[in-house]
C-alpha cells in the first residue's frame, strides 16, 4: 500500500489492484509512531475521523459499524453457548465492544500486540470502547500467535481474528500453525471468525484460508460478505470455521440489540455467494457445488 496526503485529500493506494480510495480531510489531529506502526488519526469533512496504521486505513466513524457487527455477531449469534471469547487484533476495541453486548458471554480476551492503538482509539474513538472497562475484559499486549499457542486445549467456545491485511506482523495469522493453535484451543461447537479481505480483490487469499482452515481439521468453513467502503473495493468478508459439525446459515433468534447493520436478512443474505466467488471455493471442498 502507498498513501499521500496532498490537498486536503488522504489517499490509500494499492498498487497491486490499480485502485485508489481517498477522503477529503479537514485536520490531522493525532499522529505518533509507536514501536510497531504509525498511528494516525484525522478528521475527515464527511466521513467523520479516520485511524491509518502504517497508512492503511483501519476503520472510520461512518462506516465501522458494518465490520464490527459483521465479524462479532454471527458467530455469538450462531454459538449455542459462547462463555469465553478470544479476540486477536482489534486494538480500536470496536470488536470487543460488540462481543460485550452478550450477557451469556463470561470471559472475554483481547490479544493486541500494539497498547497505543487500544490506547489512541481510547481518545479518539471513545464511543468505541464502553467495554474497556468490563470486569469480564481481560487485555493481553502481546502477539497473538504466541498467546493463541500457551491456550489450553478446549478452552475457548469463540475467536475473533480482527487483523490487519496479511503481510508484515499479522502474515503469520493467515497460516495453518496458527489455524492449528485455534483448532486445538477452540471447545466442541467453538467456532473462528477472521476478517478475510476483498471477494473482488483477494479471491487467492480467502481460496487459501478455506483451505488450510480445511487441512488442520475445522469441518465446515463458510464465508460471508458486507460491504465497507473504505476498504479496497468497497466489499469485504469474513471466514467462519467450525471445529465440528455445520455452520447454521438459517434465521436466527437473535438478541434486541440496538445493531446498525446486522439483522436476520442480512445474516442470512451475507453468506449467499456471487457465482465466480462460489466456483473458486468449490476448489477447497467440492461437496459444496452447487448451481
Amino acid at each position: 500500500m502507498d498513501t499521500s496526503v496532498e490537498q486536503n485529500w488522504f489517499t490509500e493506494r494499492d498498487g497491486l489492484s490499480g485502485s485508489a480510495f481517498s477522503l477529503e480531510i479537514t485536520d490531522r489531529i493525532h499522529d505518533e509512531q509507536s514501536s510497531l506502526q504509525r498511528i494516525e488519526v484525522y478528521e475527515t469533512r464527511t466521513f467523520g475521523r479516520l485511524l491509518t496504521l502504517d497508512g492503511v486505513i483501519m476503520l472510520s466513524d461512518r462506516d465501522q459499524f458494518i465490520y464490527h457487527e459483521m465479524i462479532a455477531q454471527p458467530a455469538l449469534c450462531m454459538h449455542p453457548q459462547p462463555n469465553h471469547v478470544a479476540i486477536i487484533g482489534g486494538g480500536d476495541c470496536g470488536t470487543l465492544q460488540q462481543v460485550a453486548l452478550h450477557d451469556r458471554v463470561q470471559h472475554i480476551d483481547l490479544v493486541e500486540i500494539d497498547e497505543r492503538v487500544v490506547r489512541v482509539s481510547e481518545r479518539f474513538f471513545s464511543y468505541l470502547c464502553t467495554a474497556n472497562t468490563d470486569p469480564r475484559v481481560h487485555m493481553h499486549f502481546s502477539d497473538g500467535i504466541a498467546w493463541c499457542e500457551q491456550q489450553a486445549e478446549s478452552s475457548l467456545d469463540v475467536i475473533l481474528v480482527d487483523s490487519t491485511d496479511p503481510v508484515g506482523p499479522a502474515e503469520g495469522l493467515f497460516r495453518e500453525p496458527f489455524f492449528r493453535s485455534v483448532h486445538r484451543s477452540l471447545k466442541p461447537q467453538g467456532l473462528m471468525v477472521q476478517q478475510s479481505e476483498s471477494p473482488l480483490l483477494h479471491q487467492d487469499i480467502i481460496l487459501q484460508m478455506h483451505q488450510r482452515l480445511r487441512s488442520v481439521g475445522f469441518s465446515d468453513v463458510k464465508t460471508l460478505l458486507f460491504p465497507l467502503c473504505v476498504y479496497p473495493s468497497g466489499w469485504w468478508s469474513a471466514t467462519i470455521a467450525a471445529k465440528d459439525g455445520v455452520i447454521p446459515v438459517t434465521p436466527l433468534i437473535i438478541p434486541d440489540f440496538p445493531f446498525h447493520y446486522y439483522n436476520n436478512d442480512i445474516h442470512q443474505a451475507a453468506f449467499a455467494l456471487p457465482a465466480f466467488l462460489r466456483r473458486i471455493l468449490e476448489q477447497a471442498d467440492p461437496e459444496q457445488k452447487s448451481g
